[in-house]
This record gives structure tokens, C-alpha cells and sequence, in this order.
């Protein structure tokens, strides 16, 4: 069984888990109605539309 001959110290298991940990930015797409930037899979907030039609009413 490999075991460690030291400790591997604090700062260099952050930089190494610093660089895989990463969180990507979320996917953005472009509502069809109004051209709002928006969540893929979601009702626009500028114009409540979703999928060609109107979900919420948006004053």
C-alpha cells in the first residue's frame, strides 16, 4: 500500500485542487422574443415567454 514519507502541506493541495475545482461559468443563451440574454431552459424575465409562448405576464 503507498502511504506519503511527509505531509504534503496545505498551500500546495490548494493549488493543486485550485486549478480542477473550478466553477465554469453558467450556459447563457438568447431569448427569440425580445433578444434578452437569459437561462437555457427557463421563462425570459424580460418578456416572460417561453418556448414561442407567453408563460407569466410581464408588465
Amino acid at each position: 500500500m503507498a502511504v506519503p514519507k511527509r505531509k504534503m502541506g496545505r498551500a500546495r493541495t490548494h493549488a493543486r485542487r485550485s486549478t480542477n475545482d473550478k466553477i465554469s461559468m453558467p450556459a447563457r443563451s438568447v431569448c427569440p422574443q425580445c433578444g434578452e440574454v437569459k437561462l437555457p431552459h427557463r421563462v425570459c424575465g424580460n418578456c416572460g415567454f417561453y418556448r414561442d409562448r407567453e408563460v407569466i405576464e410581464v408588465d
